[in-house]
């Protein structure tokens, strides 16, 4: 524990910006997980999904929570995801083949 005055003010300041970030940070990571999810299992709203996660780190990154470029590249990440997924019209799931069992005789 802090004996110096400002050191003590300084731990405050600390606690606090770390308490206001962690829920700028959380908000940016959950919402690259729903978009992620979104694109994973061909949602019909995945591009608003991917939109709104755009929106929340660039939020983050201007309040300096992330660095802009950290940003930049997870932005970039689902950008390139989002046009195969709208590039790729969504498949639907075949029915599983049998597997041949070799016979005894």
């Amino acid at each position: 524990m802090a004996n110096i005055k400002s050191q003590i003010k300084r731990n405050r300041q600390n606690e606090k910006r770390r308490v206001h970030n962690r829920n700028f940070r959380g908000a940016a990571r959950t919402a690259v997980t729903i978009a992620r999810g979104a694109l994973a299992e061909n949602e019909p709203n995945t591009k608003e999904a991917v939109l709104k996660a755009i929106s929340t780190l660039d939020r983050a990154a201007q309040k300096g929570v992330i660095h802009p470029n950290n940003a930049s590249r997870r932005k970039g990440r689902l950008m390139k995801r989002l046009a195969a997924f709208i590039a790729a019209p969504p498949v639907e799931e075949a029915a599983p083949k049998k597997k041949k069992t070799a016979s005894k005789k």
